[in-house]
């Protein structure tokens, strides 16, 4: 179950960095409304980080987490920001997935 809190708070990081990211893009109203949602995802993905280091080692909770994190914001990045999408880009990505998936492997809980 704590593999599962964990995996959700990686999502929420997804959500404040593409917040983050459409708040800079916009103005006014829009802008608030994007950071309010910065701040609620920031502060769900915080508790849910905190709820799965309570049964999960920190280093590897944190690991995966900055993992899930990483490799949704990037492919966010990639369908919605335009940002590159070549063959290294997807490689280095393959690889952090498989990182992630061992650390579920080797962990002792």
């Amino acid at each position: 179950m704590n593999w599962l809190i964990l995996i959700i708070a990686g999502l929420f990081e997804v959500g404040f960095t593409t917040c983050l990211g459409k708040a800079k893009t916009t103005t006014g109203s829009t802008s608030t409304l994007w950071l309010v949602g910065f701040f609620v995802s920031l502060t769900m993905s915080m508790y849910l980080l905190y709820k799965a280091t309570q049964t999960l080692p920190m280093g590897t909770a944190y690991a995966v987490w900055t993992g899930v994190g990483a490799v949704g914001t990037v492919i966010i990045g990639m369908l919605f920001f335009k940002e590159p999408a070549d063959f290294w880009r997807l490689f280095f990505i393959a690889t952090l997935i498989a990182s992630i998936v061992g650390l579920k492997f080797v962990s002792t809980e």
